[in-house]
C-alpha cells in the first residue's frame, strides 16, 4: 500500500551534553534562565519527521511518499532520497527559505532541548493532496501550521485514512483545532507529555478523545505504549535495546511500525510491537536515519522479542 508522509524534512544538528540538565538548571531561578552547555559532541543529520518516517517504513519494505518543502539548502537532502530510493516528487522547494532546522542538546538521560527553525515547512500548505496518486494511508506528521489542517481535511474529504501525529506541533493548535484533527483523523499518535496537553487544550479525557478515532496511541519512552481501540486499553510493552545511544527519532521510527502495521491490516497488538521494536532498534543508532537493518533483521528481531513470526 502506498503511504503518503506529510511532515518536515529537517536539517538536525545534535549536540550531547555529557551531564544532567537537572544538575545545572535551578528551579527557583527558572525565571532568570540563563545557562550554556559544553556540548564536545556534535553532528548534522538528515531527518524531519517525514523523512525519519519515510526512512524507516522504507526499512520495513514499506511504500512511502514524501509530502514536504525544502529550501534553497535542499541538495544534500533530496540526492540522499534518491539515493535511498526514496519517492520525493511532492516534495517542493520553497525559493528565498532554508531547510527547516532543528538544534537539539541531549543529556545523560536523553532529556532534550531543541530550537527549531521552520523555515521552508512554513509554505507546507502549498503542497496538495490531490496531486497524489495511489495512496490508501497517509499520517500527518509535524509540519506547518497551515499545511497540516489543509492536508488533514484533505484526506478526509478523498477519504483516504490517516494518522493524526501532532507531536512538536500541538502547541499551534487550540483545543478546537485539536477535536476537529480527531474527528478528521482515523487514528492518532502521542507520547505521555502531548497526551497530557491534549487532554488540557480540549478538556477531555483520553478515554473520551479515543472515541473520537479508530485508535489513539500513547507511547511512554520505555516503558511501552498504550493503544486505546474500541473501549480497550491495549497495553504494549518495550522493547530492550542493545544500547541507549540516541533517542532523536524514535518516536518516527515507532510511527512507521504503525504504518507498515495498519498497512497489512495487523491487529493492535502486534502493530504495536512492531513499532516498540522499531523505537529500540532507532534508539540503538545516533541520528534519526543512521540505522541499517534488513527486513530478515527486524523480523528476527521481533521473534526474539515476542516469540511470533512477523
Amino acid at each position: 500500500m502506498r503511504t503518503l508522509i506529510c511532515g518536515s524534512l529537517a536539517y538536525d544538528t545534535i549536540m550531547v551534553f555529557n551531564d544532567r540538565f537537572k544538575n545545572h538548571i535551578l528551579p527557583e531561578q527558572i525565571h532568570i534562565l540563563n545557562v550554556a552547555f559544553l556540548v564536545p559532541d556534535m553532528r548534522r543529520e538528515y531527518g524531519g519527521c517525514a523523512g525519519n518516517i519515510a526512512y524507516n517504513l522504507r526499512l520495513l519494505g514499506g511504500d512511502p511518499l514524501i509530502m514536504a518543502a525544502v529550501g534553497d539548502d535542499c541538495t544534500p537532502y533530496m540526492q540522499r532520497l534518491k539515493h535511498l530510493g526514496l519517492d520525493a516528487r511532492h516534495v517542493r522547494e520553497i525559493p528565498g527559505t532554508f531547510t527547516a532546522q532543528a538544534f537539539i542538546t541531549t543529556d545523560l538521560d536523553d532529556n532534550q532541548i531543541t530550537a527549531f527553525h521552520p523555515g521552508a515547512m512554513n509554505h507546507s500548505h502549498a503542497n496538495r493532496i490531490a496531486d497524489t496518486e495511489g495512496v490508501g494511508l497517509a499520517i500527518v506528521a509535524p509540519d506547518g501550521r497551515d499545511g497540516m489542517l489543509e492536508h488533514a481535511r484533505d484526506l478526509a474529504a478523498a477519504h483516504i485514512p490517516f494518522i493524526f501525529d501532532p507531536g512538536q506541533g500541538l502547541p499551534m493548535f487550540d483545543g478546537a483545532d485539536l477535536l476537529q484533527f480527531l474527528q478528521l483523523a482515523d487514528y492518532c499518535t502521542v507520547n505521555d507529555y502531548e497526551a497530557k496537553l491534549l487532554t488540557e487544550r480540549t478538556g477531555r479525557s483520553i478515554e473520551e478523545l479515543a472515541r473520537e478515532v479508530k485508535a489513539l496511541i500513547v507511547t511512554l519512552g520505555g516503558n511501552g505504549s498504550e493503544i486505546h481501540a474500541g473501549g480497550q486499553r491495549i497495553e504494549i510493552p518495550g522493547v530492550k535495546a542493545k544500547g541507549l545511544v540516541d533517542p532523536t527519532g524514535c518516536g518516527d521510527a515507532y510511527r512507521a511500525g504503525l504504518l507498515y502495521g495498519i498497512a497489512q491490516g495487523w491487529s493492535w497488538e502486534k502493530t504495536g510491537r512492531l513499532a516498540s521494536l522499531m523505537g529500540a532498534i532507532k534508539i540503538e543508532h545516533r541520528g534519526g536515519q543512521n540505522h541499517k537493518p534488513g527486513r530478515a533483521d527486524i523480523a528476527d528481531r521481533f521473534q526474539a522479542a515476542f516469540g511470533e513470526a512477523l
